[in-house]
């Protein structure tokens, strides 16, 4: 069977400040970067994303793969005109001369709430671009977990299969679960029975932890639903700072009839539908401090925050201050010299500085942004006579659950240090979830008494089996983590903002 694979990934947080422009999937910070045909398929073999996972699981069937376009971007604001339609016809260019030459299936490899500037859901749009051109042919997709699925995607695709875990470690398994799909289908000659349920609210992104109940034993349950009906369960908990129609949880079954489609949905929507189970805690800037370094007194190893708000895995750019500040107005560097860290601070000016300037240097530095956010500016930026004491060049190979493996160019980097706090300042905007992102300017995780990361959830499959607590901190910035205090314009009146 000869099967095109192509990527386009891309979570659209539409209150962000900044877009994803076509320099942004060519960057490679966070994702790979632009890549298309054989070298693509190259440089993903073996890496823990969907794709990677197919192509594995596409080898051991003995199927022909042709490698279209890898294009991922880190979440911002709005993907461009431009930018989505480069992706979009580079990969149906590719479809085409597939057909000329003999082509059985598409598989596509997209997350699900990539909202472009002319297209709220442009990944809908993307399928049916494919669907048009080839026909009945089976077409298959894997989805974050944080997909705003739309009825134009399930009703397009032969079959989505979703990610089940938050942090997001079985991203090549789901991957290889689109593949299984896509044999479902083949066997079957037809599409499978569908049934669908849409929850009627909003879930806060951090409340949405896999780790951690409800989601720990809803997931937990969906496998076993599954293996009782041979159903094949996906439940997206949706990204919640998409203002379109179709942002919220979604949950949908394949089965081989309605019966069993209808009673693995029903099921898993009994277990996720009651709202309050939803619910989370969340602290203040000088309250979470104030309360970790109350935990670290006693703790033998490092309490975690997560500066969640400024997360640039969700539509921050990670340059905010507000945590920042709260550790130096709390003391938390001067009871703990060195052993207090914050990270990634985003901040190419500064980054380029201190490197230029040099380890063991002394540099007077404006440190971070205030940016606008749905509830004010955030804080100013922090001005201050900083110590380098690591600089790197950005190049990263990480090595935690989520993403080992891939190697991560964050350009001019460096380690500072102002009373007592150290801060970890790169020249490239990637999410604080690997150590090896703090060892990269050599701060050791385990040894530290308190960090900050600019994360909201996935921080935890790496750096949580090292730490002792872990609080989540609202300081100012782009991601709400109160889905309720955004304005929306365009979600669907039937959907509550909060559970």
């Amino acid at each position: 069977m000869r099967v095109l694979i192509a990527g386009y990934q891309h979570e659209t947080n539409t209150f962000a400040p900044s877009k994803a422009d076509w320099a942004a999937f060519c960057r490679g910070d966070s994702f790979p970067a632009y890549n298309r045909g054989q070298s693509m398929q190259t440089q993903l073999t073996g890496v823990n994303i969907p794709i990677g996972g197919f192509i594995d699981e596409a080898r051991a069937r003995n199927w022909q793969l042709i490698p279209s376009v890898w294009a991922g971007a880190i979440p911002s604001a709005h993907v461009t005109r431009d930018a989505f339609e480069r992706i979009a016809q580079d990969i149906c260019d590719d479809v085409l001369s597939a057909l000329s030459h003999g082509l059985d299936a598409v598989y596509l490899d997209l997350h699900g709430a990539a909202v472009a500037e002319h297209l709220d859901d442009s990944e809908g749009e993307l399928l049916a671009r494919i669907r048009h051109l080839i026909g009945e042919r089976p077409l298959v997709a894997s989805l974050d977990l944080h997909a705003n699925v739309t009825p134009r995607m399930l009703a397009q695709a032969d079959a989505l299969a979703s990610y089940r875990t938050y942090p997001h470690v079985d991203m090549a398994q789901t991957g290889a679960l689109a593949a299984q799909l896509l044999q479902r289908r083949v066997q079957a000659g037809r599409r499978e029975a569908l049934r669908v349920h849409r929850l009627p609210f909003l879930i806060p992104l951090n409340a949405m932890c896999t780790q951690v109940q409800p989601a720990k034993g809803i997931y937990e349950q969906l496998r076993a639903i599954d293996q009782r009906l041979g159903s094949v369960l996906n439940f997206c908990m949706g990204f919640p700072a998409a203002d379109i129609e179709h942002c919220g949880p979604v949950l949908w079954a394949y089965g081989a009839s309605d019966e069993v489609a209808n009673s693995a949905a029903n099921a898993l929507n009994a277990l996720a539908s009651p709202p309050a189970q939803w619910r989370q805690e969340l602290h203040a800037p000088a309250q979470a401090v104030v309360q970790a370094l109350r935990l670290a007194e006693h703790a033998a190893q490092p309490v975690l925050i997560a500066d969640t708000q400024d997360n640039p895995g969700a539509g921050g750019d990670s340059n905010t201050t507000g945590m920042l500040h709260a550790l130096l107005q709390q003391g938390a560097g001067k009871r703990y010299p060195g052993r207090v860290a914050l990270g990634l601070m985003y901040d190419p000016e500064s980054a380029a500085r201190a490197c230029a300037a040099g380890v063991g240097a002394s540099v007077e530095l404006t440190l971070g942004r205030s940016v606008p956010t749905h509830t004010g500016p955030s804080d100013p930026p922090l001005q201050g006579r900083f110590k380098v004491t690591a600089i790197s060049d950005g190049r990263c190979l990480l090595k935690g659950p989520m993403v080992g493996g891939l190697t991560v160019q964050l350009g001019h980097s460096a380690c500072v240090e102002i009373d007592g706090v150290r801060v970890a300042v790169t020249s490239g905007k990637k999410q604080m979830l690997d150590r090896e992102l703090l060892r990269m300017v050599g701060i050791q995780a385990e040894a530290m008494k308190l960090i900050v990361v600019k994360s909201s959830v996935h921080f935890r499959a790496d750096l949580e089996p090292h730490a002792s607590h872990v609080l989540v901190a609202q300081a100012p910035g782009p991601m709400a983590a109160d889905p309720g205090e955004l304005k929306w314009q365009h979600l669907s009146p039937t959907t509550r903002t909060r559970p």
